[in-house]
């Protein structure tokens, strides 16, 4: 009896979705983190701002960046559930280190514990894929996806209410925070483990690879009807011919042949010239934007120090928040051709980031920086979502998630680089203000750079995208 109500709740999409919602909620449902800065520099902690922007916050991009990779081919592989217990105990042991640690080191290693959280959260997006049919992927994607944005929200004015209102410290908002991870672990506890992934084990592929060569041709055939429809790409091979077979050696093992199929997944779509150019804007935009996000409150803690003026770090994350899944959302229902269009929604929005970004870089006015936040993060939420819908129209669910993973990890590259260079103490080790000013001035050469390449192109001519 109990092993037939077992797979009744294993076997629904219902379940699943549940209960990784419910992970998302809880993993999302931070109320401390707007207020990590003044946490860092207050009394608990007593970091200087330097050490704060110099020394920690770097370590973050260096460990997230190190991790993507290996974490995203093994979350793959081991289907999913283990990385999402990787992650709920590596946010256990960041908020552990938060609370009780002390000293710079100890702070150094709370970034990379969370350096190791974003790198797992993969598996949260792709977790659900594996155990729902393809007839309810859109559901449960609006459902996976919201839930973080409302529990954002309502950690970000959680968060402030409690510090304005009920004048709670920022030790036991962490305290809350740790709370709230830790169900998120119990929750993978929870949820079935799948059968199959999207790369290792795909459905129809044997695991032991008794017949290497139907394995491989199921790969091609996927690679190819996702790429077909545009003439800039060139086209994906079909798989080879029982004489090409014979005369060709292929990987014997499973993971290097998924590995060479990857590799040739991501030449025939990046051979879009249109493609390219999104996906170039897609990373040199997220990196700035991760940026701007990853230092933000140091900023307004330059602007209106924490120790002496009201903090509402809280209160402009949840109005930001908000802001930037409007737009997203506006973007599902307004009724225009972004194949025409979106060059010129690009170009316009991108202008009112760079607006934004000097506003915050010129303004010794906490309010105006904050205007100029709210303003940056809405424009970028509402440029990302049109850049995925013109990357991923037309795309298989294997190149979906490959090449925006692939896109994300451009991006990392290049936040790496920045850091490295302008904000670590053993580079030029600039101050916040003159980061935020070199983050505008990267996008605005980028978008201008875009515009001379369309123009030689004459335009996209509403082309299909692979």
């Amino acid at each position: 009896m109990m092993d037939c109500w077992k797979g009744a709740i294993c076997s629904s999409w219902i379940y699943p979705t549940l209960i990784i919602c419910a992970n998302g909620f809880f993993s999302t449902m931070r109320p401390s983190e707007s207020f990590l800065t003044p946490y860092l520099t207050g009394p608990d902690k007593n970091l200087t701002v330097e050490q704060v922007t110099n020394q920690v916050f770097p370590v973050w991009t260096y460990s997230y960046l190190a991790l993507l990779v290996p974490v995203f081919l093994i979350t793959d592989y081991l289907r999913y559930k283990p990385i999402l217990l990787l992650q709920g105990i590596s946010f256990i042991v960041t908020w552990l280190l938060l609370l009780f640690a002390h000293g710079l080191v100890a702070m150094q290693l709370v970034e990379f514990f969370y350096g190791m959280v974003t790198a797992t959260e993969v598996a949260y997006y792709a977790y659900i894929y594996s155990v729902v049919s393809a007839d309810h992927y859109q559901r449960v994607t609006s459902y996976c996806r919201s839930i973080t944005l409302v529990a954002a929200t309502l950690a970000a004015v959680l968060g402030q209410l409690l510090v304005s209102l009920a004048d709670v410290s920022y030790f036991h908002l962490n305290a809350i925070t740790l709370a709230s991870v830790s169900l998120a672990f119990v929750c993978s506890f929870l949820l079935p483990m799948p059968q199959k992934s999207m790369f290792f084990h795909r459905k129809g592929v044997s695991e032991t690879l008794p017949q290497p060569d139907k394995a491989g041709a199921g790969l091609s055939s996927n690679t190819s009807s996702s790429c077909q429809q545009d003439k800039g790409c060139a086209p994906a091979d079909t798989g080879p011919t029982p004489a090409q077979q014979a005369q060709q050696p292929e990987p014997q093992h499973h993971v290097l042949r998924v590995l060479v199929q990857l590799g040739k997944d991501l030449k025939d779509c990046y051979s879009s010239r249109k493609l390219l150019y999104w996906s170039l804007w897609w990373a040199l935009a997220t990196a700035g934007f991760n940026q701007v996000v990853n230092y933000i409150q140091v900023l307004w803690d330059f602007r209106a120090p924490s120790h002496s003026s009201a903090v509402y770090n809280g209160a402009v994350e949840a109005v930001a928040t908000f802001l930037g899944s409007a737009t997203s959302m506006a973007v599902g229902y307004v009724k225009v051709n972004w194949d025409l269009t979106g060059e010129l929604a690009l170009g316009i929005f991108s202008a009112m980031d760079a607006g934004s970004l000097f506003l915050m870089y010129f303004t010794d006015n906490i309010w105006a920086c904050y205007a100029g936040y709210l303003a940056f993060k809405a424009c970028y939420m509402l440029l990302i979502t049109i850049a995925t819908f013109q990357i991923a129209v037309n795309l298989s669910m294997e190149r979906y998630a490959l090449m925006f993973g692939f896109n994300n990890f451009i991006a990392l590259v290049i936040q790496t680089i920045l850091t490295i260079v302008v904000v670590d103490s053993n580079g030029l080790g600039l101050g916040i203000s003159t980061q935020t000013l070199l983050n505008e001035v990267k996008q605005l050469d980028y978008h201008h750079f875009k515009m001379r390449s369309y123009r030689s192109m004459g335009g996209s001519k509403g082309k299909k995208v692979a």
